[in-house]
């Protein structure tokens, strides 16, 4: 089983729609996969309430409690971490966890939290030792602006691959309402977004 966690601890920086997009792409490819839901909002758990009986099957797991067992035969599972993870979650996260995703957003105090974040992981004896791979994705950016500008300078220091940057759009919120993603959707504006998933979607084996 592949277990990619999906985490920062900056609340607010989409690691919902991470989870949910890498979660759906597994299914699209007929993979057994499940969200494990961290945070204790509930958001992917809450998404999966909308979701369609009709689109790829994705098994919820309501961890906002508790960490538990995966079910036996799953083949992909991502987790939603919660926000203001300690430094136990992250250690115990990462345990099980073969690939860490980190979305940041564009401004000042998303940057100096995921920055924070990721010296933190750094010190992971797992990551330390190059037993985990962990990739930051920009989010939320919109081109020409100053802030999305900034980020790149920003990620230009962080030691850890920027694998993808995905456009700010009411897309987003939109397929969320209906349990959805841009991977799902056939219309050729969403079919550009869905594009500038493809690089994370590589590194997670799609």
């Amino acid at each position: 089983m592949r277990t990619v966690l999906v985490g920062n601890i900056k609340g607010g920086c989409g690691k919902t729609t991470l989870a949910t997009h890498i979660a759906t792409a597994f299914a699209l490819k007929g993979l057994k996969t499940a969200i494990g839901d961290c945070d204790r909002q509930r958001s992917s758990m809450n998404w999966l309430s909308r979701r369609a009986d009709s689109a790829a099957p994705i098994l919820g797991l309501d961890w906002s409690k508790d960490v538990g067992e995966p079910p036996k035969g799953l083949e992909r599972l991502v987790i939603d971490a919660p926000a203001a993870m300690h430094h136990k979650d992250v250690e115990d996260l990462i345990d099980i966890s073969e690939i860490v995703v980190v979305p940041v957003l564009p401004g000042a105090f998303d940057e100096d939290a995921t920055a924070h974040f990721l010296e933190r992981l750094a010190k992971v004896k797992a990551v330390r030792k190059n037993k985990r791979v962990v990739a930051v994705v920009g989010n939320r950016l919109r081109p020409g602006t100053r802030a999305s500008d900034h980020l790149d300078g920003f990620f230009g220091g962080l030691g850890f691959p920027v694998v993808a940057r995905l456009r700010d759009s009411q897309i987003y919120p939109s397929a969320a309402a209906q349990g959805s993603t841009v991977l799902e959707a056939k219309d050729r504006r969403a079919q550009s977004y869905a594009a500038e998933w493809q690089p994370l979607l590589d590194l997670v084996g799609l």
